[in-house]
């Protein structure tokens, strides 16, 4: 996602909502407290990640997730009351989980100094993005290792496929499947030694995937995904969280020829391709130009180049968050909104 590296038309199901509930009341009760003998005999436990092995010797008290994408997760599991801090926020917390994460600290809105990150006494760092915890990032594994932390990176960054050092954000020649962010949930929660809720968490993002595309038919509806910047407009490419979001409704992405994961594209190819459907990131970060959603539709009802597009004169706009719109578990909800955008706009044919 462009830069999120260093993010009244649809609502957001009420099933959301009472999972993430369910899960914050629990908190650490349901199963490592109910059995902390089992839990503590099942350390070590060594995890294959990106391709490193993570060891820890016991379950993590004090974790720092550098991202929000692996906040949400963690939260999502019930953990927050063994979080030492949050950073790189681009979107209000998850709906749900406010209660959870208000008990966190948050290091920073957007990136923290390594010694901002230490100073929370971390025993175990996660991240969303391999740019997070590499070179110009927060600091690279190998600085948190040498102190005897433990780190771990979202698998869907650094997939079978994923080219990260292609420039920008990277590229894909295989396409992200929705299996990488379960993997990641199924790894955090057998880090924190909480497999059963993991598989919880699991089952139900399955369950409102299934939902939300059943009976659903759009093959033919084209649709452009719009993250940031309005002069030179970071776009999604064929195989990242919006590529993933699109084969789950069985519609077209607009830009589905270009395997770069957020490339910049003109205006003017906009025009050419004309998309039915607008997806767009409204984002409560300040780095780009049209970081909002209003700021966007203001911007495509005024300028020459858009303001005649299909999607543009019937108003045909889908708004997401920007973690929807990254490969986390919220790409479910993008997943559930899209869907649900189609079908109000008369394309589930």
């Amino acid at each position: 996602m462009p830069v999120l590296r260093t993010p009244a038309l649809l609502r957001t199901p009420a099933l959301l909502l009472a999972s993430a509930l369910l899960l914050t009341a629990c908190g650490a009760s349901d199963e490592s407290d109910a059995n902390t003998g089992k839990t503590a005999a099942g350390y070590p436990v060594t995890i294959d990640n990106c391709g490193d092995k993570v060891t820890l010797t016991s379950a993590p008290k004090r974790a720092v997730s550098l991202n929000q994408g692996t906040t949400e997760i963690l939260l999502s599991l019930g953990l927050a009351d063994r979080m030492a801090g949050t950073a790189t926020w681009t979107d209000p917390v998850m709906k749900g989980l406010e209660k959870a994460n208000a008990s966190v600290p948050r290091l920073a809105d957007n990136a923290p100094s390594f010694e901002k990150v230490l100073d929370a006494d971390p025993d175990f760092v996660t991240a969303s993005f391999v740019s997070t915890l590499g070179k110009g990032g927060v600091a690279t594994r190998g600085q948190f290792e040498k102190l005897g932390v433990p780190t771990y990176v979202s698998p869907s960054d650094c997939s079978a496929g994923k080219d990260n050092d292609s420039g920008g954000d990277g590229s894909r020649s295989t396409p992200l499947t929705l299996d990488a962010v379960y993997g990641e949930i199924r790894d955090l929660a057998r880090a924190f030694g909480v497999e059963k809720r993991g598989e919880t968490v699991v089952a139900g993002l399955k369950e409102r995937v299934r939902t939300a595309t059943a009976g659903l038919h759009a093959s033919d509806v084209s649709l452009m995904y719009w993250f940031a910047n309005s002069q030179s407009p970071y776009l999604a490419g064929c195989c990242g969280a919006p590529g993933a979001i699109s084969r789950a409704v069985g519609a077209k992405n607009a830009f589905a020829d270009t395997h770069d994961e957020w490339p910049q594209i003109g205006w003017e190819t906009v025009a050419d391709r004309d998309p039915d459907v607008i997806v767009i990131g409204d984002l409560t970060r300040k780095q780009q130009t049209a970081e909002t959603a209003k700021a966007k539709i203001r911007f495509l009802e005024t300028n020459p180049a858009t303001k005649n597009l299909t999607a543009v004169k019937k108003k045909r706009y889908v708004l997401l968050s920007g973690q929807a719109m990254n490969p986390s578990i919220r790409t479910i909800e993008g997943i559930e909104k899209v869907a649900a955008g189609l079908r109000d706009f008369g394309l589930d044919k």
